[in-house]
């Protein structure tokens, strides 16, 4: 058995790994989410009607979303039979290519229809990679962690937002850089080529971290002959996948509407680009503290609580968001953003990287955890594109509309995870052959 202080070290590793690796792929993947609401539809989208055009260069955004639970069923399973690590390596480095390509794919103007579909296939790919990398990143920390499993695994989750920190930094120092005309014609391809920078960095962290115990463990103990991940989820746990998938599902549809959405429908209002690419800078920066935060809350409180908490606020806010970003005043738009993305999502996404780890048995923990999750992520790739369409078949903002849309899924991921039993003092290495019965 290893020392005690070998299993910090390794703790510590992990918990860096899978942090680091976290902002890599978000950086890559939310990246794209910038481009998306104010390069693509110019630049691979430029024969279409403007209005046409947003909602298509949303519709290439939700393409990686779409694909996220392919990459979380491909790699869940390998990581469930292989290892974790293995499958962080591969992940790692998909994303890094595939952004890296984006950086050099040339634009409608230059090869005409196949600039769209070179790009949607690369968008996919991202998908894949990011489908694989949260549920390996997520369980490198918990299944090392010995307690407040909480707080570690939230490292992982507090990834996406400082990723989308930097990615956010490095298009805003582009174009300011390069000013506008030279920022749409080239300079936005600059932070994608950086990819291969960080991919370098990310690899070397990642390969002084060890296989988790509980994989190891599992595996020792494992029979000769196992079922194939995938097939064990839905056969002994099909209502736990559910109800799993609903529980994130507010949280993906807040995120994107906060990140993606805002960002586009802030400029039509009246903020200047720059404005509202600051006012996400300082949401974001406040939603890494945010995630840590609630997800240490979480373990003395459980998880249960203050996700719930965090959807009902969240289901009220949706009404308040949008006055405050069409207000024209800079202060509340950061206001507004700060609120949602830094104190109220988190509350809804900071738990569920313990939570999602804890549903599941070791033996199909990385397919069942990144399966749920990954198709919760479906909304953040649907709601930019659903809450665009709305607003054009309106002709107008139609933010009423959108808002309690907002407040439904929110109240459904509450009514979802009041349906799953407590989870945040369960043993990672129990099995776990049957639906858990909520006693409540």
């Amino acid at each position: 058995m290893p020392s005690a202080p070998h299993q910090k070290t390794q703790l510590r590793r992990a918990v860096a790994s899978s942090y680091l690796g976290s902002l890599i792929e978000y950086y890559d993947f939310l990246l794209y989410a910038t481009a998306s609401a104010v390069v693509f539809s110019k630049v691979f989208f430029s024969d279409l009607d403007p209005a046409l055009a947003t909602v298509a260069s949303f519709g290439t955004f939700a393409t990686g979303y779409l694909a996220r639970p392919l990459g979380g069923i491909l790699f869940g399973h390998f990581g469930d039979r292989l290892g974790r690590k293995r499958m962080l390596v591969l992940t790692m480095t998909m994303m890094g290519l595939s952004s890296f390509l984006i950086g050099v794919l040339p634009g409608y103007q230059q090869i005409g229809a196949a600039a769209p579909v070179g790009l949607i296939l690369l968008r996919v790919l991202q998908g894949i990679s990011v489908g694989g990398e949260w549920g390996g990143a997520v369980l490198m920390s918990a299944e090392h962690a010995t307690s407040r499993r909480g707080l570690w695994a939230s490292f992982t989750n507090a990834g996406a937002p400082s990723g989308m920190v930097v990615s956010t930094i490095a298009m805003t120092t582009t174009a300011a850089l390069t000013g506008d005309a030279a920022f749409l014609d080239w300079g936005w391809r600059i932070p994608f080529l950086l990819s291969i920078v960080l991919l370098a960095i990310g690899l070397f962290v990642r390969s002084r971290v060890e296989e988790t115990p509980a994989f190891l463990a599992a595996q020792a103990a494992a029979p000769p002959r196992r079922r194939i991940p995938l097939v064990t989820v839905l056969r002994n746990q099909p209502r736990t996948l559910a109800l799993s998938v609903g529980v994130g599902l507010a949280a993906f549809v807040v995120q994107a509407t906060l990140t993606t959405f805002v960002l586009a429908y802030g400029v039509r209002v009246g903020h200047t680009r720059q404005e509202v690419l600051n006012a996400l800078t300082v949401s974001s920066a406040c939603a890494i503290v945010g995630i840590i935060g609630w997800s240490a809350v979480s373990d003395r409180l459980g998880r249960r609580p203050v996700v719930v908490a965090g959807a009902v606020a969240t289901a009220l806010y949706a009404f308040a968001l949008f006055p405050l970003v069409e207000n024209g005043s800079t202060a509340l738009l950061v206001v507004a953003l700060v609120i949602g993305q830094g104190v109220l999502h988190p509350m809804m996404y900071g738990p569920l990287a313990a939570l999602y780890t804890e549903l599941f048995a070791t033996e199909s923990r990385y397919t069942g955890a990144s399966l749920g999750y990954q198709l919760a992520g479906l909304g953040a790739g649907i709601a930019p594109v659903l809450f665009a369409e709305i607003q054009r078949a309106s002709g107008g903002p139609a933010t009423s509309a959108i808002a309690w849309t907002i407040a439904a899924f929110c109240l459904l991921s509450a009514g979802c995870v009041l349906a799953l039993q407590e989870t945040n003092r369960r043993s990672l290495v129990e099995s776990r052959t049957a639906e858990p019965v909520n006693a409540e």
